[in-house]
């Protein structure tokens, strides 16, 4: 018998981690699963190469609350782990009837973030708010990684398209649908995965493999009779044997053709020598696509160097981040109503300290609309800006539908838009900045 380990909707209970399932029943054997609590979701610190981050996986991480429950053979695996040997059998009864009713805050898809700023609030019953730390840490942490790289790539191109090529080197099938979501959301054109292109309304791109061409005796036969069956959409790859005899193969065989592809070598001189080829044979309308380990430092030294290429296709770098593979996004306690009375939670570890409360982030703009400057602050408190994050689930309802996957480009476009420009350099400038208020300061140096 095999497995997919595709998780379905009704298998959602047990994507989490074991002890975030042993907290919740001594959660509900000592009385504390309904006391409300305040967990809050953020990137503890910016990665090295990345200036700012793409809020994204909002969408996903909603979904994944709206339909949690615990299925009956799940219930019947933990009643048999030996962790919970001990738990009363209520505690498993409450899982039969679990369902998502927390209030959830947060900073919309394709909102530019920085370091410290809450991503994500849940407030609720505490067993509720505990049990999903895990599976929501996942969610926003792989599609913010892969937008804010390919909002780095995006720029890089200035204006030239980019696809996502990514698929077959993404972390997994479901990981490759989920980075052609993020690319598209930070400003890529489409994607080469046509389960994404289904399913999120992407525009797709395909041209051949080398297998295409070796399948056949003849290169130019192989390029003839592609633009004979997809005479709309053929692009042609021409570094099976040699680039520039391929260049002069496809133009002979006549083909049908709206692109040629670049997959290896020196892209700059080939990209060049390629559209001397094709111009001098009348054939300028034909675009060129470069892939093969690209990434936005590759791709800003073709362009500065006047590579003639008009479409870019990232595959690895983009897919998994390549230099910047990890974030270190942490869920953590901020406030609890105990029988005592609203209590703020918060560390004092070394590098690791937290600051108690529900927070609001508020974002300051100059007279240009430029971005200046955010400040965290306790949710109850007014500063001047925008605030950030805003109501998603009442007690686990959606409010109102979340942005469509355009609107949240268009945002994310109009927020890298009103960057101040220094940010969207490829290399480390001077940080964002990002204020604590005063009043959460002092919380740290309260009285124990």
């Amino acid at each position: 018998m095999t497995q997919s380990l595709n998780p379905d909707d009704r298998h959602l209970g047990l994507i989490t981690d074991l002890y975030e399932l042993t907290m919740a029943a001594g959660y509900h054997v000592y009385g504390m699963a309904d006391e409300h609590a305040t967990f809050e979701l953020w990137v503890r610190r910016l990665p090295s190469c990345r200036n700012y981050l793409v809020a994204a996986g909002l969408e996903q991480a909603i979904h994944y609350l709206q339909h949690l429950s615990f299925a009956p053979e799940q219930i019947v695996y933990l009643r048999e782990h030996p962790a919970f040997r001990y738990v009363p059998n209520d505690w498993f009864e409450r899982l039969e009837h679990f369902r998502f009713e927390c209030d959830v805050w947060a900073i919309p898809e394709g909102t530019v973030v920085f370091a410290g700023e809450p991503l994500l609030r849940v407030s609720g019953p505490l067993m509720q708010a505990q049990i999903v730390e895990t599976y929501l840490i996942t969610a926003l942490t792989v599609q913010t990684l892969i937008a804010s790289k390919a909002a780095r790539i995006v720029t890089a191109a200035q204006g030239r398209p980019v696809f996502d090529f990514g698929s077959r080197r993404a972390h997994g099938p479901q990981a490759g649908l989920l980075a052609a979501r993020a690319a598209y959301l930070a400003g890529c054109t489409g994607t080469s995965n046509t389960e994404a292109g289904r399913l999120l309304g992407l525009p797709t791109l395909g041209t051949q493999a080398h297998s295409w061409i070796m399948s056949f005796t003849d290169e130019q036969e192989a390029f003839r009779k592609f633009g004979q069956l997809f005479p709309d959409h053929s692009t042609l790859l021409l570094d099976t044997y040699d680039t520039i005899q391929g260049a002069c193969k496809a133009v002979a065989s006549g083909a049908a053709m709206q692109a040629v592809r670049l997959d290896s070598g020196d892209l700059e001189r080939l990209s060049k020598e390629v559209r001397a080829i094709l111009d001098g044979a009348g054939r300028q309308a034909v675009k060129i696509v470069a892939s093969g380990d690209l990434n936005e430092y590759k791709i800003a030294d073709l362009l500065a160097a006047g590579a003639p290429i008009d479409v870019f296709g990232v595959g690895t770098e983009l897919v998994t981040s390549r230099d910047e593979p990890t974030l270190n996004v942490v869920y953590k306690l901020v406030e609890q109503e105990t029988p005592q009375g609203t209590v703020g939670r918060f560390k004092l570890s070394s590098g690791k300290a937290t600051y108690p409360y529900p927070k609001q982030v508020y974002r300051r703009q100059d007279a240009r609309g430029t971005f200046s400057g955010d400040r965290i602050v306790k949710a109850t408190s007014q500063e001047q800006g925008e605030p950030l994050l805003a109501p998603v689930l009442r007690r686990g309802e959606l409010i109102e539908a979340l942005p469509s996957l355009e609107a949240s480009r268009r945002r994310c476009a109009e927020q890298l838009r009103r960057l101040p420009p220094e940010l969207l350099a490829l290399g480390p400038c001077p940080s964002y900045p990002v204020q604590v208020s005063e009043e959460l300061e002092a919380e740290l140096h309260r009285p124990k």
